[in-house]
């Protein structure tokens, strides 16, 4: 009886909301394994904004190899909001703050929309990052990614699609002092047909996509001997640029050339030929706009390419 008692004793206290009961009083050791099952924003909205000690506990060094909003991106429909300055800044914000708490253990960045101004910091602080996508990233230019290039020598991962104030100088920079880089995605928006972007994508940017494919392409074939995984949709780069990729990156097992239109089928299956590791190939030597207006106006320039394989025949 006396066992039941305390039982219920215990119960009690626990609804009256003693102080044995509050939520702040959970140990720095349990509320880690708690938030270890959150992502990165659901900490972000609720336990920081909870108690001190849930605050502390969130910017355990810890929580924070790892920083991961791509899957908050791809959840939701782009959005017009995210190419202002006011969103970028937040987002720098965001992984400044993580970059700090992280002491040095952060190994993985996925984002967009960052700028200069956070990727300066991750090069000073992370020395052990694995893995950076930067996708969309406007102000993220030369100067930053010749930071990351000489202090992240560990990097094995880089996406730098959409990121037009990157050019070739970085992928030199990168290539010479990332020797396990594995993994490069440099895709462009589609200019062929950039609809899909307008009213979301700010019009100067739209239009501003490299022009320097050929050159782009020279630093991955010099530079980066060792990547297996390759996406160039969109490039500019020609049969030239494809012939030194294919040269110098003897170990590609995926590569991405959808939306190249300045490559025939013949230069592809030329330059491809000494690929032997090659698992998973993606290419299309044009991109056939998926608005009837556009198909029916210039669809058939797909026939006249295959028919004849000369640039006269290419829009």
């Amino acid at each position: 009886m006396n066992g039941n008692e305390d039982k219920i004793e215990t119960s009690d206290a626990r609804s009256s909301g003693s102080p044995s009961s509050s939520w702040s009083d959970l140990t720095h050791e349990c509320l880690i394994n708690i938030l270890s099952r959150l992502t990165l924003e659901q900490r972000w909205l609720g336990p920081m904004l909870v108690c001190k000690s849930w605050l502390n506990a969130s910017k355990d060094s810890s929580l924070h190899s790892i920083f991961n909003l791509q899957t908050h991106f791809v959840s939701l429909p782009e959005s017009s909001s995210w190419w202002t300055p006011q969103f970028e800044s937040k987002i720098d914000s965001v992984l400044r703050s993580v970059v700090v708490w992280s002491d040095g253990s952060l190994t993985d960045i996925r984002t967009r929309h960052c700028s200069d101004f956070s990727l300066n910091l991750v090069a000073q602080r992370c020395p052990n990052l694995e893995v950076l996508w930067l996708e969309s990233s406007p102000n993220a230019t030369d100067a930053s990614m010749l930071q990351i290039a000489f202090k992240c020598g560990k990097l094995r991962e880089l996406d730098i699609s959409y990121c037009y104030e990157i050019s070739h100088e970085s992928l030199v920079m990168i290539g010479r002092n990332c020797p396990n880089l594995k993994v490069l995605k440099r895709n462009f928006m589609n200019w062929l047909d950039p609809s899909q972007h307008v009213g979301i994508v700010p019009n100067e940017y739209l239009n501003a996509c490299p022009q320097d494919g050929d050159s782009e392409a020279d630093a991955i074939a010099k530079f980066m001997p060792h990547l297996v995984h390759l996406e160039l949709r969109f490039s500019k780069l020609t049969a030239r640029g494809l012939a030194l990729i294919c040269e110098g990156c003897l170990n590609l097992e995926y590569l991405d050339l959808s939306g190249c239109a300045n490559l025939r089928n013949r230069d592809i299956a030329n330059a491809t030929s000494s690929l032997k590791k090659l698992k998973d190939f993606k290419k299309s030597n044009f991109y056939i706009p998926t608005s009837g207006f556009h198909t029916e106006r210039y669809g058939h320039w797909r026939l006249y390419d295959e028919r004849f394989q000369t640039d006269a025949f290419r829009l």
